[in-house]
């Protein structure tokens, strides 16, 4: 039997080294698409268009408004001293953001220590709208205490009213500087090594029923068991070298850390490619054809996608989506390998995800298995 499997490995490998399509689907695309999702799946706002309605037209005006170009979240998209020509600006999408300083700002700043702007927002993305309007708070609040502290004679006491009651020191855990790539990163390489061995795996297999080549393997003396593995290692072998290499590109060209073990990252993703390959089985036993195994890979990948916590956060969502989300295996090992990567996490701290990739393993293949032999028999 091990000679029989011997055999049947190396000549699947053969097959897959001289295919060349089959070589840049596997290595090329997903190291592209790494690249690429990494800098655009990102909930950062960088350069929004700021249309500004100065009114005051004071140092002070200027001063903020400086302020907010200079921070490089906001690029000029215009001026004007009404607000007819910010709002139209808003409705046909030249502008993200109106900032309004209305007459007597400077003076009202001044004299009471305290004045009002109005801050007008594209709410259509909402996302975008939040993360803008915090960028905006954080620049008008420095602002404000910079403004406070230079109108305070020298050598007299504040008032009570101007003295800072609490002082709030901000400081991000595992990762300091807020670069949201080291967040996203991890996540899109799970997702995309999950395609590649679901949807290889399905191919593989419907492409033998296509040619006919599976129904007289059936009739051979070759167990079923040692097809199927001549089948499933070469793509846990080249799923678990596509994750070695996404690492890599995720240290040396986006600089996520790595502050966990490796061993432990290797050994979660040998244990969830094992599911991902059972459930790539899976989809060949339902599908005859290339191009349904695809259509069913990628209906499939959206809820994947959509119910993982990879662009929204689980938590987001109702109660009894967030039960259904938990039999999600890419939820557990993104949450895994974001914990391993960026926290240090260990096996102690991992134990209930690893649990749960290792039912989901165990049950989708055991499942994949048993209907494939069905299907066969």
């Amino acid at each position: 039997m091990l000679r029989t499997l011997q055999v049947l490995l190396r000549k699947e490998f053969t097959q897959i080294r001289r295919d060349p399509v089959i070589l840049r689907m596997l290595f090329a695309m997903p190291m592209i698409q790494l690249i690429l999702l990494a800098n655009a799946a990102t909930f950062e706002v960088k350069n929004a268009r700021l249309w500004v309605v100065d009114q005051d037209r004071t140092p002070a005006s200027e001063a903020l408004t400086a302020r907010f170009l200079s921070t490089g979240r906001f690029v000029r998209a215009g001026s004007s001293l009404v607000t007819a020509p910010g709002d139209e600006a808003l409705l046909t999408g030249a502008a993200d953001a109106v900032l309004v300083f209305p007459s007597g700002f400077d003076r009202a700043l001044t004299r009471e220590r305290r004045a009002t702007i109005q801050l007008l927002l594209n709410a259509e993305n909402g996302s975008m709208a939040g993360v803008t309007q915090g960028y905006s708070q954080e620049i008008i609040a420095a602002f404000a205490a910079e403004r406070s502290a230079a109108l305070a004679p020298q050598g007299v006491a504040r008032p009570v009213r101007d003295v800072p009651r609490i002082e709030i020191v901000r400081r991000g855990w595992y990762n300091p500087s807020l670069e949201y790539r080291h967040f996203m990163v991890p996540g899109v390489l799970v997702q995309l090594v999950t395609l590649i061995g679901t949807l290889m795996t399905a191919l593989n297999i419907v492409r033998e029923k296509e040619a006919g080549t599976l129904d007289q393997l059936n009739v051979t003396p070759v167990p079923p068991a040692v097809f199927l593995a001549s089948k499933l290692v070469p793509l846990w072998v080249i799923g678990m070298l596509e994750f070695a290499l996404g690492l890599i590109i995720a240290r040396v060209v986006f600089g996520v850390p790595m502050e966990g073990s490796p061993l432990l990252l290797f050994g979660s993703a040998g244990l969830y490619l094992v599911g991902a390959l059972g459930v790539g089985l899976w989809i060949s036993t339902l599908a005859d054809t290339q191009q349904q195994a695809m259509f069913v890979t990628f209906a499939l990948m959206m809820v994947y996608i959509l119910m993982s916590g990879l662009f929204t956060p689980v938590r987001g969502m109702p109660e009894w989506m967030r039960t259904l989300a938990q039999a999600n295996p890419l939820l557990h090992f993104i949450a895994l390998v974001r914990a391993v990567m960026l926290r240090g996490a260990g096996v102690a701290e991992v134990l209930p995800r690893l649990a749960a990739l290792a039912v989901f393993a165990g049950a989708v293949l055991t499942f994949a298995v048993g209907q494939y032999h069905k299907r066969s028999a």
